[in-house]
């Protein structure tokens, strides 16, 4: 897939911009990059302009200052949009990309079709959370990103869906990131707030995506709220990746909610 660049104020974002008709973005987790979305981007381009980016300090993008809260990820999301000119979207975020997606529906709803949350929660961490965001900025400190990718990934897929070739790529996506851009996310994730009231009062269309087999994020963190607008779905045989694990089912997930709303 073909990469393009923009340089906003204190960050270069690079992003995949493919096909044509609503526009559709797609945010990752912490330390990957828009190649976590490589097996449904063909087909979802079909019918939609799917933008994919790397967020800061991951995959090819790069930031200027040293720390983003999930508030000003999302401002970076804004501006690349207002960059592309895209006046609406849907929006989906998997996992860490979820929580700027939360931020960016509390800002900027306006900009919205609807959103999906995809192996993520509204939820904040938890204070057990909050000590291992700590140790794993830690670690990226004193031992470097190689360290914290290698024991984070093989926690991402269901111990069924070991696959050594899936868990090698994802790793090398995460190298990718810099030590900065993993602190970053890290401090961020441990900082978000509660965002449960933003599912309660949105008008727009949701769209819940909870793996069966999760380990980082267990689908009843993921559907923490129910109401006529919110559509759950769970992605049988799959963890933390369903984009890995079971492309097929999470395609057709997100397709059935692309065409009804």
């Amino acid at each position: 897939m073909k990469t393009n660049s923009v340089k906003l104020s204190d960050a270069k974002i690079a992003y995949v911009d493919m096909g044509e008709g609503k526009a559709i973005v797609l945010l990752h987790g912490f330390c990957g990059s828009s190649l976590y979305w490589e097996k449904v981007i063909p087909e979802l381009s079909k019918n939609y302009r799917v933008i994919a980016l790397d967020l800061p300090g991951h995959g090819e993008s790069s930031m200027d200052k040293g720390y983003y809260s999930i508030e000003e990820y999302a401002e970076k999301i804004k501006d690349l949009l207002d960059q592309l000119n895209i006046q609406k979207v849907t929006m989906f975020g998997h996992s860490l990309g979820g929580y700027i997606t939360l931020a960016f529906a509390e800002k900027y709803s306006n900009l919205l079709n609807g959103f999906s949350l995809v192996h993520s929660t509204a939820f904040p961490d938890s204070e057990e959370a909050k000590k291992g965001r700590v140790a794993n900025t830690e670690k990226v400190q004193q031992e470097g990103i190689k360290s914290l990718i290698d024991g984070l990934v093989p926690k991402l897929f269901s111990p069924d869906n070991v696959e050594e070739d899936q868990i090698k790529e994802v790793k090398e996506i995460g190298y990718l990131t810099t030590p900065q851009g993993a602190v970053s996310a890290l401090t961020a994730m441990k900082n978000r707030i509660d965002r449960n009231p933003v599912l309660e009062a949105t008008p727009l269309p949701v769209l819940l995506i909870a793996g069966e087999l999760d380990q980082i994020i267990p689908a009843e963190k993921t559907f923490s709220v129910s109401r006529d607008n919110i559509k759950q779905r769970l992605i049988k045989n799959s963890g933390h990746m369903s984009m890995y694990e079971n492309p097929t089912d999470l395609l057709s997930g997100m397709n059935d909610y692309l065409s009804s709303i």
